[in-house]
């Protein structure tokens, strides 16, 4: 596998509506968009929201506010009892299972299904006994940091570690808790403030519209790539409008595979595909007119061209000053 693989997360999140057809056609879809990883939110909703809790604003723009958070929540989830098939469908499918835990009863159920990381969701890293018993699976982890400080995520860092989770097991994840984030609050440059944390590294869970704030993360550094996406963007629900549609969302994980290619080694040399034009671009020390054998070379009688296949301008200051050990024509590579 290419060194810069970057792990694309197609995020169905809850955008099946609370309709396992539609997440099991979910996960095919992702499988065909050439992601590596298909993830859902698995929760208890009274376990996550009490009665009390407002809506987000933009809930209340896609979802209305005739209903709570917890009424909204309850109709878009499904029951525990669903996962443990979507992951057997992912096997079947040839995509890697993830999904997010919001509360310590799913954290329990996901428990039992074997996945290769844990998503720890931005809303979690304040939330000391979920990360404790998280820190406590000693497992992989890939924890999305929206709306946190740097010192924030140093303590959650530090809770994971105290549980038995060391920090290079985890990737963090920069992010921008709005739906749709817009572009102004993105600031991607918080990557490298994340990348000083000593973890296994960072990347980008994106909720922009459209692809070229993913790819961009992706050129500053981004091991893993998370991005929303749903069958049908008319579709009711609160997280569809901040989402890519399929055939978006393939164009999406061709263009990061397309970025990691360019990333390259990192090691500044001439590349293989350019080595046949060092000759033509480069130059080389020539004649600047003709040359008579035992005539030293000064200022005046020679001068920089192409080819680049003679002695190097870099050598000039060795030229001057030297016998010309032949005649030498207008143009002609000089030697020493």
């Amino acid at each position: 596998m290419n060194d810069n693989h970057v792990i694309i997360i197609a995020e169905a999140g809850v955008n099946h509506n609370g309709d396992i057809g539609m997440a099991r056609r979910m996960v095919h879809e992702a499988k065909l968009t050439g992601a590596d990883y298909v993830k859902f939110q698995t929760a208890v909703p009274e376990l996550v929201i009490s009665t009390f809790a407002p809506k987000a604003e933009y809930q209340k723009e896609t979802t209305g506010e005739a209903e709570s958070q917890l009424e909204m929540c309850k109709a878009i989830h499904l029951p525990l009892s669903d996962y443990a098939g979507l992951k057997e469908l992912c096997e079947s499918e040839g995509i890697g299972f993830i999904s997010t835990p919001f509360d310590l009863v799913s954290i329990d159920c996901l428990a039992q299904l074997d996945m290769d990381y844990w998503k720890i969701p931005s809303g979690e890293i304040t939330n000391l006994p979920y990360l404790r018993k998280i820190g406590a699976l000693g497992a992989k982890v890939i924890m999305s940091t929206g709306m946190a400080r740097l010192d924030e995520v140093e303590d959650a860092l530090r809770v994971l570690e105290a549980a038995g989770t060391p920090r290079t097991n985890v990737i963090l994840l920069h992010c921008t808790t709005q739906y749709p984030a817009p572009l102004e609050s993105v600031n991607l440059k918080a990557m490298d403030a994340l990348a000083t944390l000593g973890t296994a590294g960072v990347g980008y869970s994106d909720h922009t519209v459209g692809t070229d704030v993913a790819v961009a993360a992706v050129g500053r550094g981004a091991k893993v790539i998370e991005k929303h996406f749903t069958l049908d963007r008319n579709l009711p629900g609160p997280d569809h409008r901040a989402s890519l549609e399929p055939a978006e969302l393939k164009s999406l994980v061709e263009a990061v595979r397309r970025a990691e290619t360019a990333l390259g080694t990192g090691i500044k040399s001439a590349a293989e595909a350019e080595k046949s034009n060092i000759e033509v671009a480069r130059k080389s020390i020539v004649a600047a007119r003709p040359i008579s054998k035992g005539e030293r070379y000064t200022s005046e009688n020679i001068t920089v061209k192409r080819p680049g296949n003679g002695i190097s301008p870099m050598r000039w200051d060795e030229v001057l000053g030297c016998e010309a050990p032949r005649d030498f024509e207008a143009d002609e590579l000089i030697e020493l």
